[in-house]
């Protein structure tokens, strides 16, 4: 494909790679239960997640275009992350590194924890970052790492909490432990599609033809006018729809 012959991709490549190693070491890192200190409670966990993955995704995000998604580079960063953890001189707290299930949650049961975890997230990305929105956006970083942390305080009771297959494989390779490890990888990968193609097609469709549709689906180059004509689209759309008016404000009659 075009874009692997890019320089642009490969700084991408690497900035994910950073991300995730990051990301993981800073979240698996405050999840670890020392037998001189009192375990880590859900929320400890939840806002560690969540601020990691904010802090990152305004450091990086812009130059990798998402932070620890479902690629090659994330697992080879999550597995980096999770072996420095596995390797520290306190041993006796990595043994609880690999995702497992808890409270006797079955394993239908966690993948429709995965399965709405994984949705809400996704569609929280999708939207936070859509530069088609008018409205006043926010910060895209805050609101995914509020939507990370909200994730780990319903599914820590569960699941542990994945949302990411990256996340819960290299932890699974480091101890060697793949109890129940394919319900990390289903409920993801089902609400992540679930939610893109929920936001894409139904809630806020993009206005792009089959034949553009099938070539980014096939990751060929877009024509030499594309740009441009996606920009003429833009401004048709902007014309023939409501304009948003600023918060406080109201229509005169």
């Amino acid at each position: 494909m075009w874009e692997l012959r890019s320089i642009a991709f490969t700084r991408a490549v690497l900035a994910e790679f950073l991300a995730t190693l990051l990301f993981v070491l800073l979240g698996l890192g405050s999840a670890l239960s020392w037998p001189s200190a009192p375990a880590p409670g859900a929320l400890q966990v939840a806002l560690a997640f969540g601020l990691a993955i904010g802090t990152l995704v305004q450091a990086l995000g812009h130059v990798s275009g998402a932070v620890s998604c479902l690629r090659g580079e994330s697992s080879k960063g999550a597995l980096k992350g999770c072996l420095n953890i596995h390797k520290d001189p306190l041993g006796p707290a990595r043994k609880h590194l690999a995702l497992c299930l808890h409270n006797e949650t079955t394993t239908g049961q966690a993948v429709t924890v995965e399965l709405f975890l994984t949705f809400q997230l996704v569609l929280c990305v999708f939207a936070s970052t859509d530069e088609r929105r008018e409205d006043n956006l926010g910060s895209p970083a805050l609101s995914i790492g509020l939507s990370v942390a909200v994730g780990h305080l319903l599914g820590i009771r569960y699941t542990g909490c994945s949302m990411n297959p990256a996340r819960s494989f290299a932890p699974a390779v480091i101890v060697g432990d793949f109890s129940d490890h394919w319900v990390f990888w289903v409920g993801p990968l089902i609400g992540a599609a679930a939610a893109s193609i929920l936001y894409n097609y139904v809630l806020f469709p993009q206005a792009k033809s089959l034949s553009e549709r099938l070539a980014i689906l096939k990751g060929c180059e877009p024509e030499p006018d594309w740009s441009e004509r996606e920009a003429r689209r833009r401004q048709s759309v902007e014309l023939h729809s409501p304009q948003t008016l600023p918060r406080g404000m109201s229509e005169k009659v």
